[in-house]
């Protein structure tokens, strides 16, 4: 499979008359939901992995879309406990745009926030664990992956909510956006607390419909990215409706947590995309830095309508000066990747170590030396995004990487365990799955207690 397997911005048209590339191969729905138990294992489950991990991703019910980002989302599901793997679970999210038709525009232009599809990430946030989607609101789950129906934080919330929330893992809160497409406010901010309850709504001045899909967050700073990927009305019906910009410029936005409803400092950078952020954290010297998965470019068009600049994303280091007002722009690696994480409980910390995802491996990278160590799952076996699984109450301390894995030699999939500390070892454990599990987006591990 070629390195671009899942890159989100790699372009999926196929020639005329072919079935398009993101409905074939491991990227073709699954027709069935299906519960197993005790499913067979090679290695050990270390006892300590008790929770589920949980991971969603497009999957057209009617086995049909006009691109990867647009199928019905499916959550897939591996139950782990005492060292075994208790079940695998997959269940469609029913939003009302796959059990009623729902649209999210009518005629008249008016929004539906409900009618999205659900299938990019899946979080747990006060007790509440949401499947999300960029364009509309949050869809809760109950504990056996059936839907409960879409959620908007008692009412409060009125715009989409990003798939790439951020939770602090000081205060408990939750850090989100949404971004409009019609009309403005193109941007806002918003804010719930530990509890759930949703504090903070505001709106972020842009000139502009941006594709936004991820941000920053530091202890003390939220980073908004303000980048050439643009809405176009023209292009509703033929794929993404977004293209590259060169008029519109590139910025990141600083927005300081103890005043959410002030100034947003913005900072120029070179043209570029970024699906993704690593991490981000406030320097003992005053700067911010954030570690993103950086695109020259992005669905550039050409008077055809033809889409280039897709090209792939590779690792890259932005640190911000306020003092001064600049940014420094580093490129910290030229190996192609995606989909990039780090221990959760580091969130908006300096983390030593991140991962990605590259072609048939994983990626760990040592962040203070830019030392990569790498897993190699062999030919014809393509692993998803890897999550990070802690093994004790220590941020930052040891774990295990947890991901799906397809293997093209039988078309089935696997739920693999590394040891993050040791990625070259072979695995710690490979959980044999009953059923295929197409190439996905985001995840999460749900551990077991509070």
């Amino acid at each position: 499979m070629s390195t671009d397997a899942q890159t989100p911005g790699t372009a999926t048209a196929s020639p005329a008359g072919a079935t398009p590339r993101h409905l074939t191969g491991n990227y073709a729905p699954v027709a069935e939901e299906l519960t197993a138990h005790d499913l067979p294992v090679t290695g050990r489950i270390p006892d300590a992995l008790s929770g589920w991990y949980l991971r969603n991703g497009p999957n057209p019910a009617d086995a049909a879309s006009g691109h990867w980002f647009f199928g019905d989302g499916m959550v897939h599901g591996v139950r782990l406990e005492g060292g075994r793997a208790v079940a695998y679970r997959n269940r469609w999210v029913r939003t009302t745009r796959l059990t009623d038709g729902a649209r999210m525009y009518d005629a008249q232009g008016r929004r539906d926030l409900a009618a999205g599809p659900a299938n990019t990430h899946v979080i747990r946030h006060a007790g509440r664990t949401l499947a999300l989607v960029e364009t509309a609101l949050p869809y809760e789950l109950a504990p056996d992956l059936g839907t409960v129906g879409p959620y908007d934080f008692g009412g409060r919330l009125t715009t989409a909510m990003t798939a790439h929330p951020k939770a602090c893992p000081v205060t408990g809160e939750l850090h989100f956006f949404g971004y409009g497409i019609l009309a403005a406010p193109y941007l806002t901010y918003h804010r719930a607390d530990a509890s759930g309850e949703l504090t903070v709504s505001r709106p972020v001045e842009v000139p502009g419909p941006t594709m936004m899909h991820d941000f920053g967050l530091t202890a003390g700073h939220v980073v908004f990215m303000d980048l050439p990927v643009v809405f176009d009305p023209a292009l509703l019906g033929a794929g993404m409706p977004y293209r590259w910009d060169d008029a519109y410029g590139a910025r990141l936005g600083l927005l300081r947590r103890d005043d959410p409803h002030g100034r947003v400092r913005w900072f120029g950078v070179e043209p570029c995309y970024v699906f993704h952020v690593l991490n981000a954290y406030d320097a003992p010297d005053g700067t911010v830095v954030v570690h993103v998965m950086r695109y020259p470019e992005l669905w550039r068009r050409d008077r055809a309508g033809a889409v280039s600049g897709s090209r792939e994303a590779v690792l890259w280091k932005w640190t911000l000066d306020p003092a001064t007002g600049t940014v420094r722009e580093e490129q910290c690696d030229d190996r192609p990747g995606e989909f990039p994480r780090v221990d959760d409980r580091l969130t908006g910390r300096q983390a030593d170590f991140g991962h990605m995802t590259s072609a048939n491996s994983l990626l760990r990278y040592d962040l203070r030396t830019g030392a990569a160590t790498a897993h190699d799952f062999g030919p014809g076996r393509t692993p998803g995004e890897a999550v990070f699984a802690p093994a004790d109450g220590t941020a930052g301390g040891p774990g295990w990487l947890v991901t799906y894995v397809h293997d093209a030699a039988d078309d089935r999939s696997d739920l693999v365990v590394l040891d993050a500390a040791d990625l070259a070892a072979d695995p710690v454990a490979v959980v044999h799955l009953p059923a295929r599990v197409p190439y996905g987006f985001h995840g999460s591990w749900l551990p077991d207690g509070p």
